[in-house]
């Protein structure tokens, strides 16, 4: 993935990527990232699905023995939405992994999440409490129009319901917090409900009917290496990948007046 994202961003339309501090591969992200500075880079806070940056005796209620988040988005949601003292842990770790991304000394270009939890209403509050000590400007809040995507792409079509109802009510909820404390967010957000099929041919179809002015789209580029776990299948990173090189894609972005930027270079 990160040599993905790398070619990605210098040989295609990528502007912008998001780091997991606790990747298996993190440190190597760190060192391309430094080497292309006109990629933007944010944090992708893991509270699912990953590894804590502090140790499990520090915060037993988030993570296992060993250090692992539940991999249930769900139970995870639940328990930092009614267990105070998994609430409690949740702010020293959110604190922890900012505070990793900080040393890395890369700017911070944004806050993201895997698997989006970051929107949690309980989540979401406490990253608007440490904005200011950790300069956080911009937060994604997921944000598609579910007619666009089931147009281009029907499968999968009660799980997008799913999806776009959730997402849409936390989607509410964040655009009221964030505006109120002055952090910025895009008007729209793909990716969500086309995650792993994100192909040349989507992007050809959606681009044109889009119409709000910022607009951020994301991947989950790849490129298959032996003896490597993938993040989903190769042909889904692979393909991806090939959409962000596209030419076509690149000329339809012209075609249809976008410009490409990054959060970094956005005022707010």
């Amino acid at each position: 993935m990160n040599q993905a994202i790398a070619t990605a961003h210098t040989q295609g339309v990528l502007t912008s990527t998001s780091l997991m501090v606790t990747g298996d591969a993190a440190e190597e992200a760190i060192a391309l990232a430094k080497s292309h500075p006109t990629l933007a880079v944010g944090l992708h806070l893991v509270l699912v699905c990953g590894r804590a940056v502090l140790p499990p005796c520090k915060i037993p209620h988030l993570v296992d023995a060993a250090g692992n988040f539940s991999v249930n988005p769900t139970t995870a949601g639940l328990r930092y939405q009614f267990v105070p003292a998994a609430r409690a842990e949740l702010r020293q770790e959110i604190r922890a992994q900012l505070e990793k991304f900080r040393a890395t000394g890369l700017p911070l270009s944004h806050v993201d999440g895997h698997l989006h939890l970051h929107s949690h209403p309980v989540v979401l509050r406490i990253l608007v409490d440490l904005a200011s000590e950790f300069n956080i400007k911009f937060i994604r809040l997921p944000s598609e129009e579910l007619s666009f995507n089931l147009q281009l792409d029907s499968r999968r079509f009660w799980i997008k319901l799913v999806w776009s109802a959730v997402f849409g009510q936390l989607r509410r909820y964040g655009e009221n917090l964030l505006q109120s404390q002055g952090i910025g967010f895009a008007n729209r957000v793909y990716g969500l409900l086309q995650t792993g099929g994100m192909s040349e041919e989507h992007l050809l179809g959606l681009i044109p009917q889009i119409n709000d002015n910022l607009i951020e789209i994301y991947f989950h580029p790849a490129i298959a290496v032996a003896n490597e776990l993938q993040n989903g299948s190769s042909d889904a990173g692979e393909a991806e990948l090939t959409a962000l090189l596209s030419q076509r894609v690149r000329e339809a972005l012209s075609t249809n007046d976008f410009e490409l930027t990054n959060y970094s270079t956005l005022p707010l």
